[in-house]
């Protein structure tokens, strides 16, 4: 298959494009952060100018689309408003209206989206695809609106909910990534006690979305671990599995914290659906936590910095 990545510099869309293009011909598109990998097709372009998206689709002639472009930091959606609505909303719209005529082609071009588990308030949790979201930031909200745009331009279109660990370009994506170096140079750092979350390894995320593509799915999906657990308890043991102190881990309040946007409490999510639709459980959090450590061992975070 040929699949275009849009979104490819950033901690899903890395480690998505390397998996994807060990059996698939990959195109990924980056704005400001270049990359350097004979791995896949790299195409530096700004999908926001006028034309961007259709001479995209038309330079690569994709069979599939997985958009990864966002503007994922929630405290720069707080303090830039339109620039969220930019990536968050309008460009998934372009991209799900396009793809749903053909893109530059005749015949069906797949359409995956990516979304967050942070639609909902968090304030019960377990979260299905019937329950009704209600965003408590603008980056939630922006990535809801997201959703709904992708829906109504695409139906055929799979919107795929999830929450994020691994190995990425900068080393400051992902939550594994803030424990890992902070821990490792023997600093201090918050693990939340009443912070809830169902992370999956990028990895593993990303075989489960060429697997969902494969399989024809098309709809609403939450797509992280089979269980959840608080941030402090994933710190923990991501310290033991890697050797650190432990009690380096703060227990804290979310409340306590400082951070700027309102986070979510109790943000797991059931992933059922999928697993039924696939005929397979999801990974667990400490299998995810498993293979973290394993690419560690194998020099992974390195190969993926030398691509910066």
């Amino acid at each position: 298959m040929r699949i275009l990545v849009t979104g490819a510099s950033g901690l899903l869309g890395l480690n998505l494009s390397l998996e994807a293009s060990k059996h698939h011909q990959v195109s990924g598109t980056v704005n400001t952060h270049n990359l350097h990998t004979p791995a896949f097709s790299i195409i530096q372009t700004d999908l926001t100018a006028p034309g961007a998206v259709e001479r995209i689709l038309e330079q690569t002639q994709p069979d599939w689309v997985i958009n990864c472009a966002a503007l994922a930091i929630i405290d720069a959606c707080e303090a830039n408003p339109p620039l969220a609505r930019q990536l968050n909303v309008e460009l998934p719209e372009k991209l799900a209206r396009i793809v749903a005529r053909g893109g530059a082609r005749q015949d069906t071009v797949r359409l995956l989206h990516l979304s967050t588990d942070a639609v909902f308030d968090g304030r019960r949790g377990d979260y299905t695809e019937e329950d009704a979201p209600h965003p408590l930031s603008e980056y939630a909200r922006t990535k809801l609106e997201g959703e709904l745009a992708v829906a109504a331009a695409n139906p055929d279109a799979i919107i795929a909910r999830t929450n994020i660990i691994g190995w990425g370009l900068s080393g400051k994506r992902s939550l594994s990534e803030f424990f890992f170096y902070n821990l490792q140079a023997n600093r201090r750092v918050m693990g939340f006690t009443d912070v809830y979350f169902c992370p999956l390894l990028a990895n593993d995320l990303a075989h489960l979305l060429l697997a969902m593509l494969e399989k024809g799915l098309s709809g609403l999906y939450h797509v992280v671990c089979r269980e959840g657990v608080t941030k402090y308890d994933f710190g923990v043991a991501l310290a033991r599995r890697f050797n650190f102190d432990e009690s380096l881990v703060d227990p804290t309040s979310v409340t306590r914290s400082g951070l700027k946007a309102a986070r979510s409490p109790k943000l797991t999510l059931r992933p059922e659906k999928l697993a039924r639709a696939l005929s397979a459980p999801l990974p667990s959090w400490q299998e995810g936590l498993d293979r973290l450590f394993i690419l560690y061992r194998k020099g992974y975070p390195q190969e993926l910095k030398a691509m910066g």
